[in-house]
């Protein structure tokens, strides 16, 4: 998977300069109910995660960038949360220049701020941890504490710690599921008080992966979970993030009674297999102008409706990577996004 780490560090560094892309503003798209009308600082966007807090969405990206919007159409650039990696990060992956994939949580009267650390191909990765009372820079109780360190892949590790997703289950235990080619996708058990490993000890268990060739690439990452009608779902992206309009990237879905697995796609299909239910393809109803919709991020809004938030990349503008956001809709059990 060199590859990955490679590709998605110069995204990152494309998303924080914006000059190596060709706008920082992409006008509307031309599909869907929320992407046909979808405008403002949209581009670029990598790895979104999305959430509320007090009548406002937030979107947070690769480098940490925020955008903020009322009405998930209308969407403005904020200073990122951060302006370099912390020391500790700095010292556990060398040469590590920025911060990745970011996931928000909010428990313990506190957002939970996870994300990524990484070198160019490598998957001497880390995922850290800063915590904060609100989003709200201009509040006064606003201000991230760095609780360091959550868990480390090393050279001599089948995993990659990248890419993370923190989840609690109906019966209140927290996991952090994460991870990119090797050998797929793990989950971890979290101390619900602390949001770190319960056991470090403890190996993780296996969610989804994709059978390679011999010493060949698996491209699978980007995973997240919720929970819905008594099932587990889990959501990967498959193939190739981070080429523009090149991209291969699409995103699946299977679900599973019980956390650990097994997750299977609508038709039975495993995702420790390398199958699944696709949610997100190109060349399925966005009129292939955007490319390698994926890493998916998942909201549950506080009227009830439910949202996935992925990126894109824009034929139209470069292969400019780009804020997507489509309804989703309950079918039989089954997420479909509406695009």
């Amino acid at each position: 998977m060199p590859i990955r780490s490679l590709l998605v560090a110069a995204v990152a560094v494309c998303a924080l300069t914006r000059g190596a892309i060709a706008t920082a503003e992409a006008g509307p798209a031309t599909t869907g109910p929320i992407n046909s009308v979808i405008t403002g600082d949209i581009v670029p966007t990598h790895d979104p995660v999305l959430v509320k807090e007090k009548g406002v969405y937030y979107v947070f990206g690769t480098g940490l960038s925020v955008k903020t919007s009322p009405d998930l159409i209308h969407w403005t650039a904020k200073p990122p949360l951060f302006s370099k990696v912390p020391a500790w990060g700095v010292g556990a992956v060398p040469g590590t220049k920025d911060m990745w994939a970011p996931d928000m949580s909010f428990f313990n009267g506190r957002w939970h701020l996870y994300y990524a650390l990484s070198t160019f191909g490598s998957n001497q990765s880390a995922i850290g941890l800063a915590t904060s009372p609100t989003l709200d820079p201009t509040s006064p109780d606003y201000g991230w504490k760095d609780e360091g360190l959550v868990v480390m892949s090393h050279h001599s590790d089948d995993f990659n710690a990248i890419d993370p997703n923190h989840f609690i289950d109906s019966d209140g235990r927290h996991w952090l599921t994460l991870g990119s080619f090797w050998s797929g996708i793990k989950l971890f058990a979290l101390d619900p008080k602390s949001g770190k490993l319960l056991d470090p000890a403890e190996k993780p268990v296996s969610l989804a992966r994709r059978l390679a060739p011999a010493g060949g690439p698996a491209p699978v990452e980007a995973p997240f979970l919720i929970q819905h009608g008594g099932y587990h779902y889990l959501f990967v992206s498959y193939d190739y993030c981070c080429k523009g309009a090149n991209s291969t990237y699409y995103t699946i879905v299977g679900r599973s009674k019980d956390v650990r697995g097994p997750y299977l796609g609508k038709d039975g299909s495993k995702l420790m297999d390398g199958e699944g239910t696709i949610i997100l393809r190109a060349d399925l109803s966005e009129q292939d102008r955007f490319r390698g919709p994926g890493h998916p991020g998942f909201l549950h809004d506080t009227d009830g409706k439910d949202y996935i938030v992925y990126h894109a990349y824009d034929k139209t503008n470069h292969g400019a990577p780009t804020l997507r956001i489509s309804p989703v809709a309950w079918t039989d059990g089954w997420p479909v996004a509406v695009y």
